[in-house]
């Protein structure tokens, strides 16, 4: 899918460099895969502290085989 976009110039000669791809498709590529995966990952940590907790809960215990 062909898209125009007009970016700046000075961000993409430096996403090029500190990403070490040869073309800019490969670099906005990289960056649009880490911004997504970023924002995945920042979804998950908002869960942190949302589930109760059981103390006492003995993970060890449930590791014994019959």
């Amino acid at each position: 899918m062909a898209t125009n976009l007009a970016l700046d110039p000075e961000l993409l000669d430096r996403a090029l460099r500190v990403s070490g791809k040869k073309t800019k498709k490969a670099a906005v590529t990289l960056a649009l895969s880490e911004f997504i995966a970023r924002r995945e990952q920042k979804g998950l940590l908002d869960l942190f502290g949302a589930l109760e907790w059981d103390a006492s809960y003995d993970y060890k215990a449930e590791r014994v085989r019959d």
